[in-house]
């Protein structure tokens, strides 16, 4: 058969991403505070676009659930009350916007939008300046916040009135580029010696100067360090506190019989000397600078119902409130000249309407997968960690009908406020441990928390081992290994037999 080259013309399917499914898909993994700051961007780039404002309900209005807007579910019907109002089709605004697809999830692999929310197009493309006054709105708070203090300024400040010479002035502040947030010195004095070309004496000279500013300990190449600085402020660094610094791997194991043996102290001074230990700061740096803390926002809450259920309720708070300013649209699409106007204006509608959709959209989709999650966790609700089930991605992804990548994104950077506290919505997450004769398997977490329980209930007297503790866990139906229940125990940093066994009895006398 000879080779020729040919046209030849194949019907085939194939799946087409476009960007505003991208898009889409990205934010629901987003938390709430991305959000908020992509739909920031996205009113400043499309004018058709307003922030809500005024005390309105939760998107969706009344379409979440009851009379009073939160739904009012039972503990046995609460997937099914949302499924019902999962099934409401979205309608398009405009001729031209396609609807979106409430499955859009199951089409994907789960390597698929595993990126960072920044990544991608965005909807609908570039736009000019619109709508910058909502953007700036919510600014009023951080304008009005002082300035933090740094580490660096306070060190510098108290510089100028100690340093003897102007090189020993130049060479301090050139350590304290070196100092991080705890306060410790993270360059080595040799190095330091060699990039400024000066000698090692004025360089240890300068670094005398900075580790003699406040806070006490700061400039420190190590912990022991640290601590002898700040003894020596307090006029405690004797040979017996020198001889405890400098052998705090012994501390560190609580090998309280050699500490006494290397200070020459008996067990009462060694219990006075560990006291004065604890009351130091070994991180001196931590008081200045640092992020502000963020108040943490949960996205849904789980609430007791008058039927013995639950109430489940998105937090419309974390859920911006975005309209599509339709009068606006009008008016200008009116006074348009020129295809490339009409256009434009076109697009913005339509990426404006697809934002809308796919905010809402984004919402119905944690409240599923959250009600499943409560459904599944119902008795950990009603009778604390003992009672948290094994629970992966698939089950939840099988009885909602969406694929494991989509409840993954969902689950990611999402709480939960509860009657027993806040949890990431991965907390719920848990593998199965200890399976025993019937089948039943019991949560990591579960196991975990026996164990720390059982350990802070032990006798001074009568240390559990671990092959104590995997007994007692047998008795309670839980079947694990010993190495399992090692490395939980040192996960949550708690220390071995042996060394709890020295520490209380230290601590009896």
């Amino acid at each position: 058969m000879a080779l020729s080259p040919r046209l030849e013309l194949r019907t085939s399917q194939t799946l087409v991403m476009t960007p505003q499914l991208q898009q889409a898909i990205k934010l629901l993994q987003m938390s709430n505070l991305d959000l908020s700051q992509f739909v920031e961007q996205e009113v400043e780039r499309n004018p058709l676009l307003d922030v809500e404002s005024g005390d309105a309900d939760g998107v969706g209005g009344d379409d979440w659930g009851g009379e009073d807007g939160e739904p009012r579910v039972g503990a046995d019907t609460v997937s099914q009350t949302v499924d019902q109002s999962l099934n409401n089709d979205f309608e398009a605004s405009t001729g031209d916007n396609a609807p979106l697809d409430a499955d859009f999830e199951n089409v994907f692999d789960k390597d698929v939008a595993q990126s960072g929310p920044g990544d991608g197009p965005s909807l609908g493309g570039s736009y000019g300046s619109g709508n910058g006054a909502a953007a700036g709105a919510g600014n009023v708070l951080e304008q009005t916040l002082s300035e933090t203090r740094s580490l660096r300024d306070h060190l510098e400040e108290q510089l100028v009135a100690a340093t003897p010479t102007a090189q020993h002035r130049m060479i301090a502040l050139y350590i304290i580029d070196f100092i991080n947030e705890a306060g410790y010195l993270t360059e080595p004095v040799e190095s330091i010696c060699e990039r400024l070309g000066a000698d090692r004496g004025i360089v240890e000279e300068a670094l005398a100067l900075v580790q003699s500013c406040d806070p006490v300990g700061v400039g420190a190449r190590d912990v022991a360090e640290c601590l002898a600085l700040q003894l020596k402020e307090k006029d405690r660094f004797d040979p017996a506190m020198a001889a405890l610094v400098d052998n705090l791997e012994l501390l560190a194991r609580q090998d309280f019989s050699s500490l006494m043996r290397v200070c020459n102290v008996d067990r009462e001074d060694l219990m006075e000397m560990l006291a004065e230990i604890r009351a130091l700061n070994p991180k001196p740096g931590s008081t200045f600078g640092g992020e502000a803390v963020q108040t943490l926002v949960p996205d849904v809450f789980v609430r007791p119902a008058s039927d013995g259920g639950w109430a489940i309720e998105i937090n419309s708070d974390t859920v911006p409130r975005v309209l599509v300013n339709s009068r606006y649209y009008a008016t200008v699409r009116k006074t348009a000249n020129g295809k490339d106007e009409k256009n434009y204006l076109s697009d913005c509608l339509q990426s404006a309407n697809w934002l809308v959709k796919a905010l809402d959209q984004r919402a119905r989709t944690i409240l599923k997968v959250s009600a499943e999650i409560v459904r599944l966790q119902d008795a950990f609700l009603r009778h604390g960690i003992s009672h948290l089930k094994p629970l992966n991605l698939r089950m939840v992804a099988e009885a909602i009908g969406m694929h494991e990548s989509t409840v993954s994104r969902v689950t990611a950077n999402k709480y939960m406020a509860t009657p027993r506290g806040v949890f990431e919505l991965r907390y719920f997450f848990s593998s199965a441990v200890g399976t025993g004769e019937d089948g039943d398997g019991h949560s990591a977490e579960a196991v975990r928390h026996r164990i720390k329980r059982l350990i802070d209930d032990e006798s001074p007297n009568k240390i559990l081992s671990d092959d104590k503790l995997v007994e007692l866990l047998q008795q309670e139906g839980i079947d694990v290994a010993r190495r399992t229940v090692a490395k939980y125990r040192e996960a949550m940093n708690i220390p071995s037999s042996v060394q709890r066994r020295r520490l209380k009895r230290v601590l009896a006398l």
